[in-house]
């Protein structure tokens, strides 16, 4: 007979005034060995059998990640965020204060032992003395299994707790990649700038010279002018934003921001690769965001057993001996209190009614979880795939761009093209060069975005045998025979 199959008219029985029925109840769970936490049976999804879009069915790799991409200063940076980052320090902290509550939860499984002694000197009609010394033993009896249920619900969530911390951990990975490619960027985008604003000059210079030799007017000169001033204007926000990605970065890392600063330049060195995204059903494992939701499902299906067994007698015993040192005579004394609920004001029914309402919002947050995950997945697979399109068609935009710049500038130096041509076609190179980083940009961090969504580098065997070593002699099985 399973938790599961306690039926609601039971557990009504054991309202106020029905202490007889309980007791009848409780020889026959007695005998029957039955446990009041509900069976738990992982919540059923809606998961399809491939991604839309995806490229083979092969499973996804795990791991650093990050090495894929081939640069040792982003690797470095990587593992410096992972160890000194310390927001995930408060996270690993939490796991510990979870830990520690879990332990606490379980002691109530075991005995309380503890050991004391008097001494008594009294002077009525002569001068007695009296010491002993005695051990104290006090035991609450679980027949019911809600100690054990109790401490298995701590130790589920401290499980969440674990799986929580990496989920930030996940997430910082990815973060530090993306604002690391971010300064990378701007750093293209600032040369690109600065270069553009120097052809500029060029052409300014040259107009300057035609003007002066009344070639052209004062209004290309103005003109001219204006487009420099405009490619010179771009710099100071670039470098701002450079700066802020910069200062982010260090701080994800877990340094001061004064002289922090990176190596590489720019985004070309650095490989985009393809992450393999296996199939749907796999991501139930490799989503640590998942892992956590279903630990505090389960840890809400323990609290239900909890709350069940409130309705039925609790039996303590406490157990003293000990003996007087002076006289020698043994000192015992042992007491048993047997207690059965007979009226509340409906706090059991209320407790047992929340916790099973619990169940049910956790069930539907585990299933909104996996959904999401799968949305997530999805909407990276597009991004990559779309990206990888969209990189090309501009990088071709940029090679015909600067081919027109090249040849709408020897054409305005012989005198066979107009001063406008020359004026869109610099700002057409600029806008198309400028896009095509900007994409290049989009095209890694949507390599990123894919392997933080399969999970980046998360381990279900990491948390288990070294995230989260066992906190409760019981196990994380959500019904016992």
């Amino acid at each position: 007979m399973s938790g599961a199959s306690l039926p609601s008219r039971v557990v009504k029985r054991l309202a106020p005034g029905r202490a007889y029925r309980s007791l009848a109840f409780v020889a026959g769970l007695l005998l029957a060995g039955c446990s009041l936490v509900p069976s738990y049976n992982q919540p059923e999804v809606p998961v399809a059998p491939a991604w839309d879009g995806a490229q083979g069915v092969s499973a996804a790799s795990g791991g650093p990640w990050w090495e894929e991409f081939h640069s040792d200063e982003l690797n470095g940076l990587v593992a410096k965020g992972l160890a000194d980052n310390y927001t995930l320090k408060a996270a690993v902290s939490r796991i510990d204060e979870a830990q520690a509550l879990a332990q606490v939860t379980g002691a109530a499984q075991y005995p309380l032992l503890s050991l004391g002694g008097s001494f008594q000197r009294q002077n009525d009609y002569g001068t007695t003395q009296k010491r002993s010394v005695f051990a104290d033993a006090s035991y609450e009896v679980d027949f019911w299994g809600n100690q054990r249920a109790a401490a298995d619900s701590s130790t589920a969530l401290a499980h969440a707790s674990a799986f929580d911390a990496q989920t930030l951990r996940m997430t910082l990975g990815a973060t530090i990649a993306n604002t690391y490619f971010q300064v990378l960027s701007l750093d293209d985008r600032l040369r690109l700038a600065q270069s553009i604003a120097g052809d500029a000059q060029q052409v300014l210079d040259l107009v300057n010279v035609q003007a002066a030799q009344g070639a052209v007017s004062n209004l290309e000169v103005a003109q001219q002018r204006n487009a420099l001033q405009t490619f010179q204007a771009a710099v100071p926000p670039l470098r701002q934003q450079r700066d802020m990605a910069l200062y982010q970065l260090a701080v994800l890392v877990g340094v001061a921001p004064q002289g922090f600063k990176v190596n590489q330049e720019g985004l070309n060195d650095l490989a985009v690769p393809i992450p393999r995204a296996g199939l749907p059903i796999g991501l139930l494992r490799q989503r640590p965001d998942i892992q956590a939701a279903e630990a505090r499902l389960k840890s809400a299906n323990f609290d239900v057993g909890v709350a069940r067994a409130a309705f039925l007698p609790n039996l303590s015993l406490d157990l003293q001996g000990g003996i007087d040192t002076l006289t020698g005579s043994n000192i015992w004394s042992m007491l048993g209190a047997l207690g059965q609920p007979v009226f509340a004001g409906g706090q059991l029914n209320g407790q047992l009614h929340f916790d099973q309402a619990h169940v049910q919002e956790l069930t539907a947050s585990y299933r909104e979880s996996v959904i999401e995950a799968l949305q997530d997945v999805q909407t990276q697979l597009s991004a990559a795939h779309q990206l990888d399109q969209s990189y090309t068609l501009n990088a071709a935009a940029v090679t015909s761009a600067r081919e027109a710049a090249r040849l709408a500038q020897v054409r305005y130096r012989l005198g066979s093209t107009d001063f406008q041509t020359l004026l869109i076609v610099e700002r057409t190179q600029y806008q198309a060069e400028d896009t095509l980083l900007q994409v290049r940009l989009q095209h890694l961090q949507a390599a990123v975005g894919l392997f933080r969504a399969l999970g980046g580098d998360f381990s279900p065997a990491s948390v288990a045998s070294n995230v989260l070593p066992s906190t409760s002699s019981s196990s994380l099985q959500a019904s016992r025979p």
